[in-house]
């Protein structure tokens, strides 16, 4: 049954609030932001109509350009792609009403910025069938060619249950996880903020392997192994094994690793819908004005090179033309600034340049197939149970996840959602070299299911790290890189910290939960708020934004030794 985020958010036990992804490096609530009277400010009057640049169509340049256009500016948007960036739904060739999440599919409750937007355009969502959830009719795992079948985490062996004992323990008495999600639930920020910032000095150097291995409760190898291949919530951990143990803390602080949802229709109708919707009592536009009818419904090609000239920007595009901005907010990958983009070394700090030379990314890579009915749900007479399940597996599949609508209606499979390692092994492979490979290894875990004869469309598949916009799913801090992520989070506030000061980074990967479309919608919001002041513009006394209480909020730092 479909729910809108407002109906998930009213179901907390007890009436207590919600967790929520206010991120503990700073944590300033975007979603209270949003939803105040007073808006997100004012420019003056002769403001009114600046070309402001935004490049990059997916949610972060999405969310942007909207909020700059109610705030009365004239966002011009360039994308070298398509509008939804990692948000790509991908229609199946032969049965278009049917999609491919070829990027971001699942999508924590707890991310309400995020929310604010989807609640905004109207879209239904439902429970995302992750492992053990809810919603997930079966969950197989397979693990050195043993099998086990289970709806809930209690129908399965000792073992199972050990390793998530020895996790909770770990966070428990090492990361004081309680106080932090209280901290959290209860917006409580300077709590949040003390055992935050110890927790960044200590970590920051240890890599996510090295707190398990170096965990009482994780003495095994054993147990350190299954953990790596199973998780829990989402799947799998052990393709971040080599990031900051900070990356890790940060998503179950805030519970973005559970209680997902996908969004009806694919998960590209959020940035496409800002495109297309016409936001109510825009300063300086005319009622109706949207961000397709400035830009007769296609943004301007991709960006070629990025100049300052005087206090503005002048972008080269794809084509050729060249144009002059107040103001740019970027929200591509920022190693796209390293090569693709030839990018005036003024308009950032040399710190700057640093940290995005040493911003690591992770790869990924999936692949799709369209059934002719959901079969999997199919009893078989054998055993009585579901004929496939939801599967984690330690084969190179590694993750399978089944949708479906209806016994009347097609099924979507993900036949394998792989990460960094996982990933580059399809790298070399086509689509159907790729199919053939998947379908012989599943045949080994359900042997005797001809999944082939019930494929009707695809294979469709993508591989992140060799798509050349991207370069990779998302970015990944490695230990000791807090540093190099603070210089990039922090460049909205200060005018680029000895740079241009017009260009400001946004994305996912400039927030501090890469990989989750909730930091791209909050460091858009921080561009935003850099344009607001870069160009006059004031926020409300009774709703200040990101900047204005930067100095109470900010993220630690750390000496430089």
């Amino acid at each position: 049954m479909s729910r809108t985020a407002r109906e998930v958010f009213s179901m907390t036990p007890d009436s207590s609030p919600p967790v929520t992804m206010l991120v503990p490096d700073f944590p300033f609530a975007y979603d209270d932001w949003l939803r105040r009277p007073a808006g997100l400010g004012s420019l003056p009057p002769e403001r009114h109509g600046t070309e402001v640049a935004v490049v990059g169509a997916g949610m972060a340049g999405m969310t942007a350009a909207y909020e700059l256009l109610r705030l009365g500016l004239r966002p011009v948007v360039y994308e070298a792609g398509g509008i939804g960036g990692r948000m790509r739904s991908v229609p199946f060739p032969r049965h278009p009403s049917s999609v491919a999440e070829m990027g971001a599919m699942r999508f924590p409750v707890s991310a309400r910025a995020l929310f604010h937007y989807v609640d905004l355009l109207g879209l239904d969502t439902r429970p995302f069938p992750n492992p053990l959830a809810p919603g997930t009719p079966t969950t197989v795992v397979d693990l050195a060619g043993r099998r086990e079948w289970a709806r809930t985490a209690d129908e399965l062996p000792a073992v199972f249950h050990e390793v998530s004992t020895a996790w909770d323990k770990s966070l428990q008495e090492r990361a004081e996880l309680s106080v932090l999600r209280g901290a959290v639930q209860d917006r409580d920020t300077a709590t949040l903020k003390a055992v935050w910032n110890r927790l960044v000095g200590e970590y920051d150097d240890v890599s996510f392997y090295g707190f398990l291995a170096s965990s009482p409760a994780f003495r095994s190898f054993r147990h350190r192994e299954i953990f790596g291949q199973v998780g829990f919530g989402s799947g799998g951990w052990d393709t971040d094994f080599p990031n900051s143990m900070l990356e890790i803390l940060r998503v179950v602080a805030t519970d973005a690793d559970s209680d997902h949802v996908l969004v009806d229709g694919g998960s590209e109708r959020i940035p496409r819908g800002l495109w297309t919707h016409s936001p109510e009592r825009p300063a300086h536009w005319p009622g109706g004005t949207s961000l397709a009818s400035l830009h007769d419904d296609t943004p301007l090609p991709g960006v070629r090179a990025l100049r300052g000239v005087g206090p503005d920007i002048e972008i080269t595009d794809a084509s050729g033309t060249v144009r002059r901005h107040a103001a740019v907010v970027f929200t591509p990958h920022v190693w796209t600034l390293l090569g693709r983009i030839d990018c005036d070394a003024s308009l950032l700090s040399t710190d700057q340049w640093l940290a995005v030379e040493r911003t690591h990314y992770m790869g990924s890579s999936k692949l799709f197939v369209l059934t002719d009915r959901p079969f999997w749900r199919d009893i078989d007479p054998r055993t009585g149970r579901e004929t496939m399940g939801m599967t984690l597996t330690d084969r190179s599949a590694r993750g399978v996840y089944l949708f479906d609508e209806g016994p009347d209606r097609p099924g979507v499979m993900c036949l394998s959602y792989t990460w960094n390692d996982d990933s580059l092994k399809f790298a070399t492979l086509s689509e159907r070299e790729r199919l053939d490979v998947l379908l012989a290894r599943l045949a080994d875990i359900y042997p005797g299911v001809d999944i082939r004869s019930h494929i009707i469309d695809g294979p469709l598949g993508v591989t992140w790290e060799t798509e050349p916009h991207f370069m990779g799913a998302f970015r990944a801090n490695l230990p000791g890189q807090y540093r190099y992520q603070r210089r990039l989070f922090t460049q909205f506030t200060h005018g680029g910290n000895g740079g241009h000061g017009g260009l400001f980074l946004c994305g996912d990967g400039i927030s501090w939960t890469p990989g989750f479309a909730e930091g791209a919608v909050t460091t858009a919001l921080n561009a935003v708020w850099g344009v607001l002041h870069r160009l006059g513009g004031r926020t409300h006394p009774t709703n200040p934004g990101p900047g204005d209480l930067f100095d109470l909020l900010a993220p630690v730092v750390l000496p430089y030794d």
